[in-house]
C-alpha cells in the first residue's frame, strides 16, 4: 500500500471513528436529558399534587421545584466521582455507568407510590432519587462532550463538541411531547398512570443507549495525556485543576450563569407561567416548548461551527448580549394570550438566540483545562454553577412572580441580571486566550 493510501485509510477510519463517538454521544445525552427534563416537566403539574399536597397550589409548587432543584445541587457530586474516575481510568466506562444510574433512577420514580398511598416516605423517596438522577447527569454531561471534542480534528472542536448538546434539545423535546400526549388522556387517568408510563419507558431508551455507548473507543487525547502522565505523580485532578486552573474555573461559573436561568426560564418555568398566569391549556404550553426544541437542533451545531470561526469566547458573549436584550419583549408576547405571539416569544429566543450560547458552551469549557482534569474541570463548571444557574431558577421565578402579582418585570431583569453576568465572564476568557 502507497504512503498516499496508507494516509487516506487512516483520515477515512479517523473520520468514521469521530462519527461514530459522535453518534453515541448523542444519542446517550438525549436519554439522561429525557430522563432528567421528565421530572422538571412533570414536576409543577403531576408531582405538586401526588407527593406534596397542600391548601397554598404556591407551596406545592415551590416544594415540587424544591426536589428539581435537588437534582442540581447533586449534580457536582456526580460530576466530582465520575470526572475523578473519567480523568485516572477513562471517558467510556463512565459513560455507561452514568446512563444506568439515571435510567434505573427515573423507571423508580414511574413506579413509586404516592403520598396518599405511603405517606410521608412518598416525597421522601422521590427525593433520593432525585439525587441519584442528579448524580448521573453530573458524571455524564462532561464525558459526553469530550469524547466528541478530544476526537473531532483541532479546527472543528467547537462543531463537534455542540453536536451532544443537541441531545439537551432532543431530549426536552421527548420529555414535553411525551407529556403533551399523555395530557391528552382524560385527568383521571394522566395523573393515576399516563405520566408514570413517560418515566418507565425510559428502560427501553436505556438498553439502547448501553449497548451503542459499549461499542465504542476510549479517546485518542486522554489515552495520550495517560502514558505521558505516568512518568509524574497525576495527584488528584480536582486538588490538580483547582491549583492551576482557579481563574477559568470562576470565569467558566461566570459564563455558564444564562445558560442555566433562560433554559429554566423558558423550559420549564413557562410551562407554568402560561397554564397559571395565561389561563392556556398545559398541553398548548408543552407543544409550544417542543417547538422550539426542535428549532433549537438546528441552531445548535450552527453556532458551534460559528465558534470555530469567530472564536467560542465572542460567540458567547454576543449570545448572552442577545438573550439579555430578549427576555423583556418575550413575555411581552406571551402576555398577550395571542397563541400564534406566544409561539414568538418562546421558539425566537429559546430556539434560535439560545443555542448561540449552549451550542459552544461545551468547546467553551473544555478549552479551559489540559486533558489530565478536562473531565473533572468541565463537569465541575458545569455542574457546581448549575445548582444556582439552574436547579433554583424555576423557585425564583414562582416567587418573583408571585410577589410581583403576576408581573413577570422582575423575573425579566433577573434574567438580565445573569445575562450580563455572562457576557462579562466570557470576554474576560476571551482575553485571557489573547493573552
Amino acid at each position: 500500500m502507497s504512503d498516499a493510501s496508507v494516509t487516506t485509510y487512516a483520515g477515512e477510519k479517523r473520520d468514521n471513528d469521530v462519527r461514530k463517538v459522535v453518534f453515541a454521544s448523542l444519542v446517550g445525552s438525549t436519554i439522561e436529558w429525557y430522563d432528567f427534563f421528565l421530572y422538571g416537566v412533570v414536576a409543577g403539574i403531576v408531582f405538586n399534587k401526588l407527593y406534596f399536597p397542600s391548601d397554598n397550589e404556591t407551596v406545592s409548587i415551590l416544594l415540587a421545584y424544591a426536589t428539581f432543584a435537588v437534582g442540581f445541587v447533586a449534580r457536582p457530586l456526580g460530576g466530582l466521582v465520575f470526572g475523578h474516575y473519567g480523568d485516572r481510568i477513562g471517558r467510556k466506562t463512565m459513560l455507561v455507568i452514568t446512563l444506568l444510574l439515571m435510567g434505573g433512577a427515573t423507571v423508580a420514580i414511574g413506579l413509586l407510590p404516592t403520598y396518599e398511598t405511603i405517606g410521608i416516605a412518598a416525597p421522601v423517596i422521590l427525593l433520593l432519587l432525585r439525587v441519584a438522577q442528579g448524580i448521573g447527569i453530573g458524571g455524564e454531561w462532561g464525558g459526553a462532550v469530550l469524547m466528541a471534542y478530544e476526537f473531532a480534528p483541532n479546527g472543528k472542536r467547537g462543531f463537534y463538541a455542540s453536536i451532544p448538546q443537541i441531545g439537551l434539545s432532543l431530549g426536552l423535546f421527548m420529555a414535553s411531547g411525551m407529556m403533551a400526549l399523555l395530557t391528552m388522556l382524560p385527568d383521571e387517568a394522566f395523573m393515576s398512570w399516563g405520566w408514570r408510563s413517560a418515566f418507565i419507558a425510559s428502560i427501553i431508551l436505556v438498553g439502547l443507549g448501553t449497548w451503542i455507548r459499549s461499542n465504542i473507543g476510549e479517546s485518542p487525547e486522554f489515552e495520550k495525556a495517560k502514558a505521558e502522565s505516568r512518568a509524574r505523580d497525576q495527584g488528584i485532578p480536582f486538588v490538580d485543576m483547582i491549583k492551576r486552573y482557579p481563574g477559568n474555573v470562576m470565569l467558566g461559573m461566570g459564563a455558564r450563569y444564562i445558560d442555566g436561568v433562560f433554559f429554566n426560564v423558558f423550559a420549564v418555568f413557562s410551562i407554568v407561567y402560561l397554564t397559571k398566569y395565561s389561563g392556556l391549556e398545559r398541553s398548548f404550553a408543552l407543544w409550544t416548548v417542543c417547538a422550539a426544541a426542535i428549532v433549537m437542533v438546528l441552531f445548535i451545531p450552527l453556532f458551534g461551527r460559528v465558534s470555530d470561526i469567530i472564536g467560542r469566547p465572542r460567540t458567547y458573549a454576543i449570545g448572552s448580549l442577545l438573550l439579555a436584550l430578549s427576555v423583556f419583549p418575550a413575555f411581552a408576547l406571551m402576555a398577550t394570550g395571542n397563541p400564534v405571539l406566544i409561539v414568538l416569544g418562546i421558539v425566537l429566543p429559546f430556539g434560535i438566540i439560545y443555542p448561540m450560547c449552549y451550542g459552544p458552551e461545551a468547546a467553551l469549557f473544555a478549552d479551559l483545562f489540559d486533558p489530565t482534569v478536562r473531565y473533572t474541570g468541565v463537569s465541575f463548571v458545569y455542574q457546581f454553577s448549575g445548582i444556582f444557574a439552574s436547579g433554583i431558577t424555576p423557585m425564583i421565578a414562582t416567587a418573583l412572580m408571585t410577589a410581583n402579582d403576576g408581573d413577570p418585570f422582575w423575573l425579566c431583569a433577573y434574567v438580565v441580571f445573569a445575562a450580563l453576568v455572562s457576557m462579562l465572564s466570557a470576554i474576560m476568557i476571551g482575553r485571557r486566550e489573547r493573552a
